[in-house]
């Protein structure tokens, strides 16, 4: 892989998909050092160990990288990309915090360097695909992006295991989700427009959350009449989630609620990935069309060790994208919006090609009912 303007890329926070981002940076041929506040095992790349609470302590290392990927919570990334910009490094991020979005949006204009947030799996991969099939359509009736990370195996009422930080699915389940809806832009509850979803005969549920379109309602305001992002649940999660958060009043104190529902659902090593996407409208034959995306991923195994499919999907998508930017795909300045990024150079980047793989071995599920948009040829 030609690399031209990005060889040391530091890596901030190594938890379950800190780690993987990182080793993926390292096999693409990144010189790459991660930090964090415990070091609790051997790693292929450099680490070293730092208090990151507070993002400032990592100053002394900016001056000898070109990039930084925080895979932080969401709280520290407002911190971490004022660091960013002061030391001229590209930046990118997993966040699916919208007010944090927000914040970089306003940075745009005084960076020399990338500023990339939301680059994992939603938001991040599902606006790639969105925006990849809406590309023909003259007329958007709707757009409809679900994604779901979830047990295969799910037990008790809630169906779920937090495989993802438990303060990040929190905040989805509480903060406002932006939609278009009926050519507006609007603000809507979380945990609400409930609906059934069925892959390959299983029955799912799918509600709004918080962060997952990223940029995509300012992008399609006035080209979609309706546009909206939902997690994928097993049926009865949103009730029990709307029960306990709200009848139980658990979203006062976030902190506990967190580690109450991570001690009660603790991460498995068997989950799924489902992403489903599909847009309707009329082409510029004034024909009405459903274009879909449908798929689920399996765990895989890199570098001699098995990833959970939301660690693989997740840090995948963001190292396909410092590929983008290194290779000159994508800009070398400026916010990049998800919805900007060509879905067919994200597959054919090194780890973008994991989402190719059609086939339980390598780590999606072959006999799914898999529909990629316009005869792609997702096989390798």
């Amino acid at each position: 892989m030609a690399q031209e303007k990005i060889k040391n890329i530091l890596v901030a926070g190594l938890g379950r998909v800190g780690i993987l981002v990182a080793t993926l940076l390292h096999e693409s041929g990144y010189r790459v050092t991660g930090v964090d506040a415990e070091l609790g095992e051997d790693f292929p790349f450099a680490a070293q160990q730092i208090d990151l609470s507070d993002p400032a302590n990592i100053r002394p290392l900016l001056k000898d990288h070109d990039a930084i990927v925080s895979c932080l919570p969401f709280y520290l990334n407002k911190a971490l990309v004022d660091l960013a910009l002061e030391e001229k490094l590209h930046y990118f991020d997993l966040t699916e915090d919208v007010p944090t979005t927000q914040y970089i949006l306003t940075l745009a204009d005084k960076t020399e360097t990338v500023l990339a947030p939301q680059c994992g799996l939603a938001p991040g991969f599902i606006g790639i695909v969105g925006a990849h099939l809406a590309q023909d359509f003259k007329k958007i009736r709707h757009m409809k992006l679900r994604v779901g990370a979830l047990p295969q195996h799910p037990t008790g009422h809630l169906g779920y295991a937090f495989n993802w930080s438990p303060e990040g699915v929190i905040n989805e389940y509480l903060k406002d989700c932006e939609v278009i809806e009926n050519s507006e832009k609007k603000l809507v509850s979380p945990l609400e427009w409930h609906e059934k979803i069925f892959i390959n005969g299983q029955e799912l549920e799918a509600f709004t959350t918080s962060g997952g379109l990223g940029t995509m309602c300012d992008t399609y305001l006035g080209l979609a009449e309706n546009l909206d992002y939902k997690s994928i649940r097993y049926p009865g999660h949103a009730r029990m989630m709307n029960f306990l958060l709200h009848e139980l009043f658990l979203r006062e104190n976030l902190k506990e609620t967190a580690r109450l529902l991570a001690h009660a659902k603790p991460p498995v090593s068997e989950d799924i990935v489902y992403v489903h996407a599909s847009v309707e409208g009329w082409n510029k034959h004034d024909k009405l069309l459903r274009e879909e995306f449908i798929s689920g991923y399996l765990p895989k195994t890199i570098n001699g060790r098995q990833w959970r499919a939301i660690a693989w999907t997740t840090a995948a998508s963001v190292a396909a994208v410092i590929e983008l930017v290194d290779t000159g795909v994508l800009p070398d300045k400026g916010f990049i919006r998800q919805e900007e990024i060509p879905l067919e150079a994200f597959l054919n980047t090194r780890t973008g090609r994991f989402y190719q793989k059609k086939n339980a071995e390598d780590g999606s599920i072959e006999d799914l009912n898999i529909s990629y948009p316009r005869g792609q040829n997702t096989g390798t």
